[in-house]
């Protein structure tokens, strides 16, 4: 039986900083919303109880919040790892679980790349693998070796006969 190499290609170093710049609009959002409750439970007098349940929120998202923007980023960085050849595409992430996807070429029914604001401001692109039953991404590839990548499978899975792969592209 032939044995199946783990993935080696690994996602831009720049996703550090895109994820870090995410989390953070995202939990500065949440704050705010849990701050504005906190305010509310002051001017309105609710009872003492839903004061110290926010609190004890406020200071859970706090924690999490140093976490996701301090060493979380990182780690997923470094675990990330995914590989694409004529057979199947390899994705294989993880910190505590490790997940390891291996999507046969036969069962893909789409490829997509799309970019967010933060994404483009980066060169980044996230490409989406889709069978019938299930997506999976590949999140920060430089956004140029995205498109090669997308023509790649494109051609690997046969979606496009009109496209024909060069030398230079395999």
């Amino acid at each position: 039986m032939k044995q199946i190499p783990i993935p080696t290609e690994r996602i831009s170093p720049k996703a550090i900083t895109v994820w870090r710049i995410q989390d953070l609009i995202f939990y500065s959002f949440t704050l705010l919303l849990f701050s504005a409750l906190l305010f509310l439970t002051h001017y309105y007098h609710w009872f003492d109880w839903i004061r110290i349940l926010l609190l004890i929120t406020i200071g859970i998202i706090i924690l999490q919040t140093v976490y996701k923007l301090s060493l979380h980023p990182i780690l997923l960085q470094k675990t990330w790892r995914y590989s694409i050849n004529m057979d199947y595409v390899q994705i294989r992430h993880g910190i505590f679980h490790t997940f390891h996807t291996i999507i046969p070429m036969s069962r893909i029914e789409f490829v997509n790349t799309n970019q967010g604001p933060v994404l483009r401001r980066f060169d980044l692109a996230k490409m989406t693998i889709g069978t019938i039953t299930s997506t999976m991404e590949i999140p920060a590839i430089p956004e140029d070796d995205a498109k090669k990548l997308r023509e790649q499978i494109i051609y690997y899975a046969k979606l496009n006969p009109k496209i024909e792969m060069d030398e230079t592209n395999e």
